[in-house]
């Protein structure tokens, strides 16, 4: 694995202890710090410019969606993990609009951890089974009480293969390079997916993604 540098932040310190284990467990991989409280976190990250934030969202002085805004904001490198014990899509949306790669649930922190760790400092989004699933769930709910079809079935195959790299966290330059096409093409393809399914922003793709069961 490559080398990974990892901000750990929970206002809990056995918690602290028990995912520092587990990280540390893998080659490469390296706790820089910790914080105990959202404000901390925010600071050590500016400083450190770690690779991966692991943020919880409960936490004191600075929760955990105003923590990941501001890292995102003052260290872009950063790429943040939010570890909550709640599975609500709000909680979901909120943490996308603020700018986190990834959702982890708490009581399957221990066996998706490194899965979780790994797709995230590559800038892939990752969500814990249990919240991708309900997030299915509900959306196939939605279209059922709502009578329409999905939006989704609307896209060619080229713009289905695109939306999915685009939820990845792919930038049009890697998509360009995997499908063998110019980034200008990529960029078409783009407008016209969320066009399509009536997105504005790379939140609400992500989103839409993990809703119809495109990435977990």
């Amino acid at each position: 694995m490559n080398s990974v540098r990892i901000l750990l932040a929970d206002d809990h310190t056995v918690v602290r202890q028990g995912l520092r284990k587990i990280l540390e467990e893998s080659p490469d991989w390296e706790v820089v710090a910790e914080a105990g409280d959202g404000r901390e976190a925010v600071r050590q990250a500016e400083e450190l410019k770690p690779d991966v934030a692991i943020i919880d969202i409960a936490m004191p002085l600075l929760n955990g969606i105003e923590a990941t805004r501001q890292i995102v904001k003052r260290s872009p490198s950063t790429r943040v993990l939010v570890l909550t014990m709640h599975s609500d899509e709000a909680y979901v949306n909120q943490i996308l609009q603020a700018g986190a790669t990834g959702y982890l649930l708490k009581d399957s922190a221990d066996v998706d951890l490194i899965q979780a760790v790994t797709a995230v400092s590559k800038g892939e989004s990752f969500f814990s089974p249990g919240v991708a699933r309900l997030m299915l769930d509900d959306y196939v709910r939605q279209l059922a009480d709502k009578g329409v079809s999905d939006r989704y079935e609307t896209l060619s195959e080229r713009e289905r293969e695109i939306f999915q790299l685009i939820a990845e966290g792919k930038a049009n330059k890697e998509i360009a390079a995997l499908l063998s096409i110019s980034p200008s093409t990529v960029e078409t393809h783009r407008a016209r997916i969320m066009e399509k399914l009536d997105l504005h922003s790379a939140a609400e793709i992500v989103l839409y993604a993990v809703r119809r069961g495109v990435i977990r």
